[in-house]
């Protein structure tokens, strides 16, 4: 959804961006470009691997950019606040990362059970699989992932690594179809279990609500933050953060009691009230953005 990002962005000349989730650089690329001759980005990924061929590919754009090796969760830490006229966050991993039997993300190649954003951190999805409760694993599977059998395949996962142990993709997919058959389903059962402990390794809702909030310290006023998810956990908690943000009131406590509510100033506007799609050819071209939502909002 290049097009879709530039077009929320509206990158111009002179103006200052950052890209929190650079991958290999596709997307600052693109507000580079559309921001010539002047204009900046900002850039990180976990990834040092992505951090260096997102340098390799913005060479072009040498004097334009600053990137560093770290979470977007911690921007606000070293990026100026109030200095942006755009955020992006472009959440998930990236197909290099997927198709790299290496980094352990996907069960389509056997690989080690690694799952880790940066590898610089010590906590692996073999690690968590093994020192993890099978109460914590079921938490994981059904609160991240969705996966209606947690409690069974949890149960499954602690008694089977009393004798062996869990080091590749294969021996845990191997496992989950044997306890949770395929039955007709389109998609492999270990899809939803792999999804919740790549999320629990790298903390990656943690780093969201941090992100979104760091995000907005950035911005100028009528800047623009734009966030593109890949799951409904994502897109909920971005949608949610827009709503609270974009209230002209506050309250105390955790319900909403008209009667207490209390006036103050929105954050955030709204630009997209419902997230924005990407079209039939897109995904025939890319089938692994079908699940793409994008929202877009702005610094009130």
């Amino acid at each position: 959804m290049r097009a879709e990002v530039i077009g929320a962005l509206r990158p111009r000349a002179g103006g200052r961006y950052a890209d929190g989730t650079l991958g290999l650089g596709g997307h600052a690329a693109a507000i580079l470009a559309a921001s010539s001759p002047t204009g900046f980005v900002w850039g990180c990924d976990r990834d040092g691997a992505a951090v260096e061929a997102a340098k390799r590919r913005l060479a072009e754009f040498a004097g334009r950019w600053e990137i560093r090796q770290g979470n977007f969760a911690e921007l606000a830490d070293w990026v100026p606040h109030g200095s942006c006229d755009g955020v992006l966050l472009d959440l998930g991993v990236n197909s290099s990362q997927l198709d790299e039997a290496g980094r352990g993300f996907s069960f389509q190649q056997d690989g080690p059970l690694d799952m880790r954003l940066d590898r610089r951190q010590r906590l692996t999805a073999a690690e968590l699989v093994h020192q993890a409760s099978a109460e914590e694993l079921a938490k994981i599977f059904w609160e991240l992932g969705g996966e209606r059998d947690a409690r069974r395949l949890a149960r499954a996962i602690v008694q089977t690594r009393q004798t062996r142990r869990f080091e590749t993709t294969r021996q845990l997919a191997e496992l989950v179809e044997h306890w949770a058959p395929r039955r007709g389903r389109k998609t492999h059962p270990a899809t939803k279990v792999f999804q919740a402990l790549r999320l629990a390794v790298n903390d990656e809702m943690g780093s969201l609500e941090a992100g979104l909030a760091g995000a907005v310290k950035l911005l100028r006023p009528g800047a623009r933050l734009v966030v593109l998810t890949f799951h409904s956990l994502e897109d909920g908690i971005v949608k949610s953060f827009g709503r609270e943000r974009s209230r002209d009131y506050t309250f105390s406590g955790d319900v909403d009691v008209p009667e207490l509510r209390r006036p103050c100033r929105p954050e955030l506007v709204l630009v997209t009230r419902k997230a924005i799609h990407p079209g039939a050819e897109e995904v025939a071209a890319n089938p692994r953005c079908r699940s793409a939502q994008l929202r877009v909002m702005e610094k009130a």
